[in-house]
Formats: structure tokens, C-alpha cells, sequence
């Protein structure tokens, strides 16, 4: 099993630790792993240096001695879809494939789709694809590999994240002004600047509320932000908190009353189960798989990706409506124990490894 191990701290990553904890897989099948990721900062992530070359020399020495020694029945990878990244898996697939082995994909972002109108990517793609199966989050997720892997190579294996025993769930907050929190790595496609500019608005209107930023610096630093803050006038209603972990990440979650992630490019949003989880209200956009978590108007409000006023009015609505808040956080959390839990997804992919070995 070639896949993501954190840090740094993203979807793929925690996907791949649970993966490697998981009891269910691991009985089941005698798994061996090469972690695959070779930053080790969100922020170094794209970026070419000695010490990711040396790990990366590494990856390839320990896939030639699973290959050579231990001679799988099955790969499974974590395939990067797009940018250097998918080059330098590209050579571990050739490597792969030149043992004849059969291969699983598990793919936790896209692009394909926008990379494959470059001739050198669309020939990757389709020495990549081809004779391999494919694991796909949701099925709206289809449409990005369509030109390179048929519907029969596809399996469908949406994510899930253990299941926590929550004692202080999300309680109506009159005293002071309400709490929203945005929880991932500040990335620009993450929506960052998208949510200050919505923020803004709400300020400009009388709105009243506080907004925690929590997680690593990626292509957005802590300077940059501040000085966003600075130049929309939200130096007192919002703040950089930096990553958090354990307790720490409880208490943010136990104390905040709307989570907001207005994405532009993701394929699932692991985090938004985290949220659910808490009981917490969600608003996000109509991103890849993201429909699938979040129905709009019902366990919470999506937007289109980008709209900055569509933004503002549904945070406004969740702000002025506290038994919407409380009744969409409930029917998430209902929604989360129903179908995302780790166990539901250990289940799933357990089942999707057997039937290929």
C-alpha cells in the first residue's frame, strides 16, 4: 500500500494514517507500506529540494524491495493526480507495472480533467490508467477521469473519520457574538480570501461575530493574512490561530457555532465530516463530492464557488436563526454517524481490496 502519511496534516494524509491503523484491513490481508509523501510542510509541498529528492530515492528503493521480495498481489496508491507530483508517482507506476502487478488507485483530489489539455500530462494519464482500477470518492468525481477510465474500472469509497465520543456538543450562544470557525491549511483554493471578503460584508452591514482561522501556513503565510485582515478592517472580528491539535482542535469546535469551508477545489473536504460531527451548521460550495455530505438547505447551505455575496447571505441567515443553526447542526451529525464514520469507510475499502486480491 503506497500512500500519504502525515505531516503534513491534509485529507489524504489522515486518510492514509487511519488506513494503516485500520484492525479490519489489516487483519484481513497481510499489508505492507511506503509512505509516499516527501514534504514534509504544507507550504514546501510543489516546491523541488535535496532533502525530497533523497526521500524520494528512498520510496523507490523500498517499492523494488516489496516488488522483488515480497512480490504483492496487490498495489494499492494513493495517486497524486496533477503537477510534479503525478510525474514523480508516474515513475512508481512504471516501476509497478513492469512486475506485471495489478494496481488500485485511490484518488483524494482531481484535476485531471484541466492537466489533461497538457500533451505530456494526457500521455501520463493514459499509461497510468490504463488495465488499473480506480477508487473514486464520490461518483460526481467521475467526470474528471472520464476521457481515461471507464465506469467498470471505477469503485466508489467515500470517506470517513473515527467517530468520537462528544459530551459537549454545539449549544445556543446568546452572550457574545457567535463563533464561526474555518479549519484547513491556509490555501488560497481553500477559499481564505473568498471567506474575508464575505466577512467584510457582514461587518459592513452591523453584523456581529467572531471568525477562528485554524491550521498550517501553505500558499497563504501569516503575514499575508494579517495584512488582509489589515486592509478589510477585520483586525478585531477575526484570527490566525495557527494548527491544533487534540484538545485544542475539540475546544475550537465545541466553541464554534457555524463552520464555514467555501472551497474552490477539493474532492471531498474531510473537515466538514469533523464539523458534522460537532453538530455545527456547515456552509461550503458545490465542490466535487461535496454535494454528498452537505444537501443544501438541509444540514447545511451551499454556495457557488467563488461568490462572495452568496457567502455573506447564508452566514448571515445561520447568524440571525438560531433553531436553524441548532436543527441543520443536528441533521448533520445524524447524517455524519449515518454514513462517514471510519468504520463505514474501513468496510467499504476493506471490501474493494478482497474483491481484487
Amino acid at each position: 500500500m503506497l500512500l500519504h502519511f502525515p505531516p503534513p496534516v491534509h485529507g489524504s494524509s489522515m486518510v492514509g494514517e487511519l488506513i494503516r491503523k485500520s484492525k479490519l484491513i489489516n487483519s484481513c490481508s497481510n499489508t505492507s507500506y511506503i509512505n509516499l509523501l516527501a514534504s514534509k510542510k504544507v507550504n514546501t509541498t510543489g516546491k523541488l529540494d535535496l532533502s525530497k529528492l533523497w526521500r524520494y530515492f528512498g520510496i523507490i528503493l523500498k517499492l523494488n524491495v516489496q516488488l522483488m521480495f515480497n512480490r504483492p498481489k496487490l498495489c494499492y496508491f494513493a495517486l497524486s493526480t496533477t503537477g510534479v507530483a503525478l510525474i514523480k508517482d508516474a515513475f512508481l507506476v512504471g516501476l509497478i507495472k513492469l512486475f506485471r502487478l495489478p494496481i488500485l488507485f485511490h484518488l483524494h483530489n482531481k484535476g485531471v480533467k484541466i492537466y489533461a489539455k497538457k500533451k505530456i500530462f494526457k500521455f501520463f494519464y493514459k499509461f497510468i490508467f490504463r488495465g488499473t482500477s480506480v477508487i473514486l470518492l464520490s461518483d460526481r468525481l467521475y467526470e474528471d477521469v472520464s476521457e481515461f477510465v471507464t465506469k467498470e474500472q471505477i469503485h466508489i469509497c467515500p470517506n470517513g473519520i473515527p467517530e468520537l465520543t462528544i459530551t459537549n456538543k454545539n449549544k445556543l450562544n446568546k452572550s457574545v457574538p457567535l463563533q464561526l470557525l474555518f479549519l484547513s491549511n491556509l490555501i488560497e483554493s481553500k477559499g481564505v480570501y473568498v471567506l474575508l471578503k464575505a466577512l467584510k460584508l457582514l461587518k459592513t452591514k452591523g453584523i456581529l461575530f467572531k471568525c477562528n482561522f485554524v491550521g498550517h501556513e501553505g500558499d497563504i503565510d501569516q503575514a499575508s493574512f494579517e495584512s488582509k485582515l489589515k486592509s478589510l478592517g477585520l483586525t478585531s472580528e477575526v484570527m490566525f490561530l495557527g494548527p491544533k491539535y487534540g484538545e485544542d482542535k475539540h475546544q475550537f469546535f465545541s466553541n464554534t457555532d457555524i463552520f464555514v469551508f467555501p472551497t474552490f477545489n477539493d474532492s471531498f473536504g474531510l473537515v466538514i465530516l469533523e464539523a458534522m460531527q460537532y453538530s455545527l451548521p456547515v456552509i461550503s460550495t458545490f465542490e466535487g463530492g461535496i454535494p454528498d455530505i452537505i444537501e443544501d438547505g438541509y444540514n447545511g447551505f451551499l454556495v457557488p464557488q467563488k461568490d462572495v455575496r452568496a457567502l455573506a447571505n447564508k452566514l448571515e441567515l445561520l447568524i440571525k436563526n438560531d433553531d436553524l443553526r441548532l436543527k441543520m447542526g443536528a441533521l448533520g451529525r445524524k447524517k455524519f454517524k449515518k454514513e462517514f464514520t471510519s468504520d463505514i469507510f474501513e468496510k467499504t475499502l476493506n471490501t474493494i481490496l478482497l474483491n481484487k486480491v
